[in-house]
């Protein structure tokens, strides 16, 4: 922001200090030793001028015919682009001659860098220009900033990025975005300071602003009235707030608001109408829900790719491939402005239902092929669509009338809460729904099922037997439907398994089993046989090793590979049962080396406890009492706890036992926190002997240092046992910042869990 200064042919003087971009300079160089073409793209705002004035700066004196900016906003007919470059290029107004004849002749031995900065509302006459001189003049090179590419041959093309913020692993003090607004805001406030309290709230308004550089400054400039919380506060009105520019600016930089109406205009009508629909997507998108939730009146579908392809061309939408599929997103400015014309069209409540509807469907489908050999495919997708099911789940959640939709969805999601972990989400969503529609039906008794599956793995046994006890009620009322019945007695000998009663265990799983072949139910064929093969381990039943086949032979006809890692697990520990210690523990690191981590940090828990076993049997007792450490700390972060499994509990006590006898209670506990201190990658790479045994926990005395004085005040709370929401209230900072601040710290200390924290600060006496 701020004045352009220059004189005809001089490259314009900078009036605020540049921030950052050394990598996107650097990048953006390297194209243009590669092409003599480089077009700068990306939405409004995001500073494509300015680092094109840095490049064509450091890049002058390579040039003996100068360094030419040609400023193109005020441009209004492409007609005149010529004449416009050749004036600013001193060649007169010869309105007798073609001024691109002119321009030709000028340039055709010269070696200058022509800068054209905002060509994208005259793009054609800019592409046209361009291929001229470049086919006219061999050592001319052309930089140019634009929404939309020139589409000219042997363009190189620099999607400018949003300003760095420190989400990742970085500090508020190492962010670009940070830094930027830390500069602008001294320049109208010189009392300004970025206290750490102070870089917490700024980095949460950058990151909310999604580090575009324009909608920065113009926050920083409101600090002439308002304190950065107060700015934060106020940034779900970011349009109406976001206007305090610089009357020197140009027009369309002085708001935010008309930095995005002015790529608005340059949509054509079916653009502008789908990127209102649009706006109804809370995370990245891929083409399929773009066909079934946008598309109807107005924008036909076999439209649609064309006129979703002219938004990305326009920088409306970003675009990734992942995997085999391509990714769409819009930044949260750009999708907020989308809503407010959504709005106001009158389909954002029709468009919402599409979505939810929409994402009903995917979830259906993920569970129908949940066994199979798409597994893992499906929980990539899951997890991929995470933020549109919960999107989903919260317009249930605001909508009058039966709970069915979220209800349904809710319980159909139970194979994305296995493997993305989120018990206690998923748990919350069933709980509201269940709460909002007491109807008897199937779909309550599928969901009541849900709910107890997740809370046993939780290890909160007296919840799963409500459950139980609700389906029993309802079931006669339901005609006993043979579906629901199975459903039942399985949850029913999950909760007797995980509780340790494991006759009685025993005894409804094969109930279970039984019912499940019998409606061909192959998955939870799979499911029931690992059940009953831990239960039968405890009681050293050698019917065990049956179960532990099937599971596996069912697994891999199925080719169910993340299942097939659980079956391999228990396949492991029925050898263990058998003393085969050392073909046990080649099993198990088998399924750890299998399991996607990102996926399934309950089944990595179990794979750390049982080589754990392993190694203690084999006589490694340090190494042993590391992997319980590490076990522990992973069932913590998958939201469970050992004290809660009964299947495994009697194993560990017996293991953990005959190490402090073994190693004596100072260096079994010592070993033990060493473990609890792994990332859960460090955790894998020691079971699977791939890194060295890690050292001893970091000298009390040594580790305060490490921590920020913000940090150590969250710390101190997490030790206090507050959660991210209260630690947000007490410290006046957001609870997304507060969930950050937590990360980093786990992330300084090598901790995985809050406990390690909270007896981390216990320790130094943090605060």
């Amino acid at each position: 922001m701020g004045g352009r200064v220059w004189e005809a042919g001089v490259l314009p003087a900078e009036v605020n200090r540049f921030i950052g971009r050394r990598q996107e300079v650097s990048r953006a160089r390297a194209l243009m030793s590669r092409g003599r073409l480089v077009t700068l793209t990306g939405p409004g705002g995001i500073g494509k001028t300015r680092l094109a004035l840095r490049m064509a700066a450091e890049v002058r004196r390579s040039f003996p015919g100068g360094v030419w900016l040609v400023e193109l906003a005020a441009l209004e007919d492409g007609d005149q682009l010529a004449q416009t470059v050749a004036a600013r290029l001193r060649l007169g107004n010869e309105a007798m001659r073609d001024p691109l004849a002119t321009l030709v002749d000028h340039v055709a031995d010269q070696r200058l860098l022509l800068v054209l900065d905002n060509c994208e509302h005259v793009l054609d006459a800019c592409a046209e220009l361009v291929a001229t001189l470049l086919r006219a003049a061999p050592d001319v090179q052309v930089l140019t900033t634009s929404r939309q590419t020139l589409g000219v041959g042997g363009e190189c093309v620099f999607p400018v990025p949003p300003l760095v913020l420190s989400g990742d692993g970085g500090f508020p003090e190492q962010s670009e975005a940070v830094a930027l607004f830390a500069d602008r805001a001294a320049a109208v406030r010189p009392d300004f300071a970025l206290t750490a309290r102070k870089a917490e709230v700024v980095e949460e308004i950058c990151r909310r602003l999604d580090g575009v550089p324009l909608a920065i400054e113009l926050a920083a400039a409101q600090l002439r009235a308002l304190s950065p919380e107060e700015i934060l506060g106020r940034l779900d009105d970011r349009f109406k707030m976001l206007t305090a520019g610089s009357r020197a600016a140009l027009p369309r930089q002085r708001t935010l608001r008309a930095a995005i109406d002015w790529s608005h205009d340059l949509c054509t009508s079916q653009e502008r109408l789908l990127w209102s629909r649009l706006s109804v997507f809370s995370g990245s998108f891929d083409l399929d829900a773009v066909d079934a939730i946008c598309t109807g009146a107005g924008l036909e579908r076999d439209l649609v790719l064309d006129v979703l392809v002219g938004l990305v061309d326009k920088s409306v939408l970003a675009c990734e491939e992942r995997g085999a599929r391509m990714r769409y997103w819009l930044l949260d400015t750009l999708r907020r402005y989308g809503r407010e014309q959504l709005a106001a069209s009158g389909e954002e409540h029709a468009l919402r239902e599409r979505h939810r509807d929409y994402y009903l469907r995917v979830a259906e489908q993920a569970e129908a092929a949940w066994f199979g050999p798409d597994q893992l495919g499906w929980f990539t997708r899951l997890r991929m669509e995470h933020p549109h099911f919960r999107s989903a789940l919260e317009f249930c959640a605001e909508e009058p009338g039966p709970a069915t939709p979220a209800l349904t969805l809710a319980a159909s999601m139970w194979i994305h809460r296995l493997g993305f972990g989120s018990f206690n989400e998923g748990r919350r969503w069933l709980g509201r729904a269940l709460v909002r529609d007491e109807e008897t039906s199937p779909l309550r008794v599928k969901a009541l099922f849900v709910d107890g599956l997740l809370a046993v793995l939780q290890g909160d046994i007296d919840a799963a037997q409500a459950r139980v006890a609700q389906c029993r009620t309802l079931l006669p009322t339901l005609g006993d439907d043979p579906d629901l019945c199975r459903l039942t007695v399985t949850l029913d000998g999950l909760v007797a398994l995980f509780e340790g009663d494991f006759p009685r265990a025993v005894a409804l799983l094969e109930d279970g089993l039984a019912r499940h072949q019998a409606a061909g139910d192959a998955g939870n064929a799979a499911v029931l046989s690992f059940m009953l093969t831990t239960a039968c381990v405890n009681l050293d039943d050698p019917a065990a090793t049956a179960h532990a086949e099937r599971c596996l032979e069912l697994c891999e006809a199925h080719d169910a590979q993340w299942s097939r890692t659980h079956a391999l697990w228990v396949l492991g520990l029925d050898h263990f049962r058998r003393g085969h210690h050392e073909r046990a523990g080649t099993l198990v690191r088998q399924a750890l080396r299998d399991k996607p981590l990102s996926y399934d940090q309950w089944g990595v828990a179990q794979c750390l406890e049982v080589l754990g076993w392993c190694a203690a049997a084999a006589g490694r007792g340090e190494r042993a009492a590391t992997l319980l450490g590490a076990a522990g700390a992973t069932w913590e972060v998958a939201g469970s706890a050992l004290t809660g499994l009964g299947h495994l509990q009697a194993g560990h006590e017996r293991c953990a036992s005959a190490l402090r006898a073994e190693l004596g209670d100072t260096a079994f506990a010592a070993a033990v926190l060493a473990g609890q201190q792994l990332t859960l990658e460090q955790s894998v790479a020691h079971a699977l002997e791939e890194s060295p045994a890690p050292g001893p926990p970091p000298a009390p005395q040594e580790t305060p240092a490490r921590l920020t004085r913000r940090e150590s005040e969250v710390a101190a709370l997490v030790a206090e046992g507050r959660t991210n929401k209260e630690i947000a209230a007490e410290l006046t900072i957001s609870r997304r910042t507060a969930e950050g601040h937590v990360e980093h710290i786990l992330t300084k200390l090598g901790f995985t869990s809050r406990a390690q924290i909270a007896a981390w600060a216990a320790r130094n006496h943090t605060g």
